[in-house]
């Protein structure tokens, strides 16, 4: 066959100078491109975050339903600053109870939103408050429904804060009805969908090093819900009973 003639040698000049060209382009591309990320990771760093504001104070990352009947959409709330008597906790991680759905739709009544639903918390201890004495930096802990009460009348006195004559107050979807002098009296709670909390002490439960986080959470809740009334009838090993439904307390049992 015949041999294929070479291209003069302008055209190949051409054909190497656009070659050289395009790669230019690609290079400027991916320049832009890294400078973009570089751009939003330092966007990122100065928003609301888990980590950078919950040192910075008392704003923290959150996870809100802004209304009923709305989608949930990552935000920030206020904490309040440490108190005397406060645990500061880095949530790790939250389990979702079916009431946390229950609320976010105001099944259950009135709903205060925006909402940031969440009572099944375990976490890491940051900081605790010049007066407490259970718990100190780095231990493993865990919050469940209620994050304050009276603390003075009987049913407090006698371990019963869930009865608390002045009403008890709940993790999220309620307001502080005790007047503390922190700045929280009538602001609402904000539960565990969040990347940090402040909760009195009473309140904290400390975790077992060798349960991992995701399998502490929901004793906070189902667990907590199902070992009381088989304490408080004094069920013992070896006694005999019956569970009605086997759902997400009764498997717990």
């Amino acid at each position: 066959g015949r041999t294929p003639k070479r291209p003069p040698q302008r055209h190949r000049e051409r054909s190497g100078q656009a070659e050289q060209a395009e790669q230019a382009a690609k290079a400027d591309k991916r320049q832009a491109g890294k400078a973009d990320k570089r751009q939003a990771g330092r966007k990122h760093r100065q928003e609301p975050g888990i980590m950078a504001t919950h040192q910075a104070g008392k704003t923290v990352f959150a996870i809100s339903m802004p209304e009923k009947d709305g989608k949930f959409k990552t935000s920030s709330v206020e904490r309040r600053e440490l108190g005397p008597k406060d645990v500061s906790i880095d949530i790790k991680y939250a389990g979702i109870c079916h009431s946390d759905v229950s609320q976010v739709k105001g099944e259950w009544g009135e709903s205060i939103f925006p909402m940031v639903p969440g009572h099944e918390i375990a976490g890491l201890v940051r900081e605790v408050g010049s007066e407490v004495t259970k718990f100190k930096e780095g231990e493993r802990v865990g919050v469940g429904c209620m994050v304050d009460s009276c603390q003075s009348c009987k049913n407090c006195c006698h371990g019963e804060e869930q009865f608390c004559k002045e009403g008890s107050i709940l993790t999220y979807n309620d307001k502080y009805r005790i007047d503390r002098d922190d700045g929280d009296y009538e602001k609402p709670t904000y539960g565990g969908y969040s990347s940090a909390i402040l909760v009195r002490e009473d309140f904290v439960l400390r975790l077992p090093e060798n349960l991992e986080f995701s399998a502490s959470a929901p004793l906070l809740c189902a667990g907590i819900t199902t070992y009381s009334p088989l304490i408080h009838f004094g069920l013992r090993p070896n006694h005999r009973m019956a569970v009605a439904g086997l759902g997400g307390l009764g498997h717990m049992a």
